[in-house]
């Protein structure tokens, strides 16, 4: 169980907008991250999409259905 590849760390990054990641998940990221800068620069875009969906009002499913 090595550093996980840039391809696990993206796919960890995308998951950690919909779900938190566990403790192992989370570790796994930070060591690849100390490491690689392309997926630092990732997750950092990745952080600044999560901050500005926070942002966006709630809509319900069924009201944008009737627009």
């Amino acid at each position: 169980m090595g550093l996980p590849t840039c391809k696990e760390v993206h796919r960890l990054a995308s998951e950690k907008l919909d779900r938190p990641l566990t403790m192992i998940e989370h570790l796994r990221m930070r060591l690849h991250l100390l490491v690689c800068d392309a997926c630092r620069t990732f997750n950092g875009q990745m952080a600044i999409l999560r901050k500005a969906m926070r942002k966006l009002p709630s809509i319900d499913p069924t009201e944008a259905k009737e627009k």
